[in-house]
């Protein structure tokens, strides 16, 4: 059976960022499963949901569940770390917070992922960019995490888990969508006179820095008939605001279906393993060369 991790650190990363992936995938018949790092008990709650008693990593766990039923995510695996909030805040040294457990006691983390990689055995994972989308710690801390466990799972000397080793065969680093087009948006917000380095709610996203920081992509996975489900799975996440506050998310999901299918109908990533021979989108689907056991 094919099968495929995506590790990310939110509830609402699967959606915001790999919905129409995912979508696609599961509906393929591929066994599509989601590790979400933590519980994302720091994001600012929109106004529709911060005035509820319920609280907040518990609002954002409950969407996580009604995201992997609108995606077909066969499981969702928490490691249940604290979000970090975003880098330089004082919730980076909480105990809990991935990234002050990455940086602190790194090898634990990585062991986690490795149990799970030995233990579902996919062939293919996808993990954040090196920049972690925009920066934020807790997509970094997962993303080397990630990279790391993906070379240690099928090492036979990697003692530290005992389950058998297993060696995924593809591991690769989500962009953004529509990432060629990406510096049109960034054009757009200077000319409405916003600063594309102070954006989002707390005004603490570098638009600028993600574009920056972008990857080349190898492999293009066609999308376009998967633009509803991309869009009810990110409506899951009201609290978050439904991804269409800010960021090409919610450039995207404000244009007409027709013209949001030429411009993100294809999702980019960026093909770590194997390693391309050169930087050019040559692929057009993540299990192309994988061997079925």
């Amino acid at each position: 059976m094919k099968k495929l991790l995506i590790i990310y650190a939110h509830p609402d990363d699967e959606s915001f960022g790999s919905g129409g992936l995912i979508a696609k995938y599961a509906d393929e018949g591929v066994q599509v499963d989601y590790v979400c790092a933590t519980d994302g008990d720091m994001g600012t709650p929109d106004a529709s949901v911060a005035d509820k008693d319920t609280p907040l990593q518990d609002i954002r766990l409950q969407e996580l569940d009604c995201a992997q039923e609108v995606l077909g995510i066969h499981q969702v695996i928490r490691l249940g770390y604290n979000d970090s909030g975003m880098m330089g805040s004082d919730s980076n040294h909480y105990d809990n917070a991935l990234w002050h457990q990455w940086q602190t006691n790194p090898d634990a983390v990585t062991q986690r992922l490795v149990t799970i990689l030995r233990d579902i055995k996919p062939q293919v994972i996808v993990t954040f960019n090196q920049y972690g989308g925009y920066g934020h710690p807790d997509h970094i801390a997962i993303q080397q995490a990630t990279t790391q466990a993906f070379n240690l799972a099928g090492d036979e000397n990697y003692n530290a888990v005992t389950l058998t080793p297993h060696a995924p065969q593809k591991l690769y680093y989500a962009s953004i969508p529509a990432q060629k087009y990406y510096w049109m948006y960034l054009l757009m917000l200077r000319l409405q006179g916003k600063d594309p380095r102070r954006m989002g709610v707390n005004r603490d996203l570098d638009y600028q820095a993600v574009m920056d920081n972008l990857e080349p992509i190898h492999t293009l996975v066609d999308v376009g008939d998967y633009l509803d489900k991309w869009d009810e799975a990110s409506d899951c996440h009201v609290s978050q605001g439904q991804g269409r506050g800010s960021g090409t998310r919610g450039m995207l999901a404000n244009l007409p279906t027709w013209l949001r299918r030429r411009i993100a109908g294809q999702y980019g990533l960026t093909r770590i393993h194997p390693k391309p021979s050169h930087n050019k989108a040559d692929e057009v689907g993540l299990f192309a060369g994988v061997i079925l056991e």
